[in-house]
């Protein structure tokens, strides 16, 4: 134990608050993430990740609130965490005019790196860059640009990996090679903290927290958010299920209608309620589609999760309170 801490914390902050004018974008955030732990953080576009992660890093002073990362104070420490992180932005920064090598030799000058010329030949091989040192950074596709990015964040050995929406844009295969990179990464020891919008990423994670409105509204590992949930899944096949879905939109308990090729996930939290719902639309369509119950997925829960915090942050209504957590 380190200050009431344990020592296997490498994010340990509490109440962080952020506000942009009269806007609260992050409000009274707290979490943890442990040593070794790759966790997913979700939310909505504008939901505070982005922000939340920039002062987690020391790159942005947070208006409330306290907290350590790798054991150093965020609000007295902010350079020396900065040294010890490696951060990987949505957008592509590294000079798209100077070669993959030439990007990481810049970097390893940026952290005054020992045996620049050695390190920087080490990354190339270690993700697989080697073979392509001396091509332009501009002429990357998105996922050789992605792993460059990877690269130059790694580079410095840092403890903590922070990475904002890395995988936007690239391509299914390199989204998987990327993955069990950060997986091998993380079995070494490094920690990570990463925003993301796809849910086979989320599911990918040791633990997921979702934000929406500056708020942290559930937490846990994915097994444990569905069970939180308390919904229920019906799955509609057959013919027609185009002409099932506006019968059973609007019936009570009902709460998501969505068409997957051939056919119809209904959800809702009262599983009685939703059976019959989806009988009665069965038999009002004449359709001879059947109903069987199905597992309720990730997705399901976080779209439920976003409506009710939509409707929370509703003038009058107030911000969503608490957390959907186990």
């Amino acid at each position: 134990m380190a200050d009431g801490r344990p020592e296997n914390v490498v994010i340990d902050i509490h109440g962080l608050t952020k506000r942009f004018g009269d806007k609260t974008v992050v409000d009274d955030v707290s979490l943890d993430v442990r040593r070794g732990e790759i966790v997913g953080f979700l939310g909505p576009n504008g939901s505070g990740k982005t922000t939340t992660i920039r002062m987690i890093c020391g790159l942005l002073r947070p208006d409330g609130g306290s907290g350590t990362c790798l054991g150093l104070d965020i609000l007295r420490d902010a350079d020396r965490i900065k040294r010890q992180v490696g951060y990987m932005t949505q957008r592509f920064s590294y000079y798209e005019d100077l070669t993959i090598r030439e990007n990481l030799d810049f970097v390893a000058r940026i952290y005054d790196l020992p045996d620049r010329v050695a390190v920087v030949k080490r990354t190339l091989e270690r993700l697989g860059l080697y073979q392509r040192r001396d091509q332009l950074a501009g002429a990357l596709s998105g996922g050789w640009k992605q792993r460059l990015a990877l690269a130059a964040s790694v580079m410095h050995q840092p403890k903590l990996l922070l990475l904002d929406e890395p995988t936007a844009g690239v391509d299914p295969q390199a989204r998987r090679e990327f993955w069990d990179e950060i997986h091998d990464l993380a079995t070494d020891g490094l920690t990570v903290l990463v925003s993301t919008h796809y849910m086979d990423e989320a599911e990918r994670c040791h633990r997921i927290i979702y934000i929406a409105y500056g708020k942290i509204v559930a937490r846990g590992t994915v097994d444990e958010v569905i069970q939180s949930s308390s919904l229920s899944t019906m799955i509609v096949s057959g013919r027609d299920v185009g002409a099932i879905a506006k019968a059973v939109r609007d019936q009570p308990g009902v709460e998501q209608v969505a068409p997957f090729g051939n056919d119809l996930h209904v959800v809702g939290p009262d599983p009685a309620l939703l059976k019959t719902a989806v009988e009665a639309a069965l038999a009002a369509s004449g359709s001879d589609a059947v109903a069987t119950a199905g597992e309720t997925s990730l997705e399901d829960v976080f779209i439920r999760l976003m409506q009710t915090a939509q409707a929370a942050d509703q003038p009058g209504n107030g911000k969503a309170k608490g957390e959907a957590s186990p």
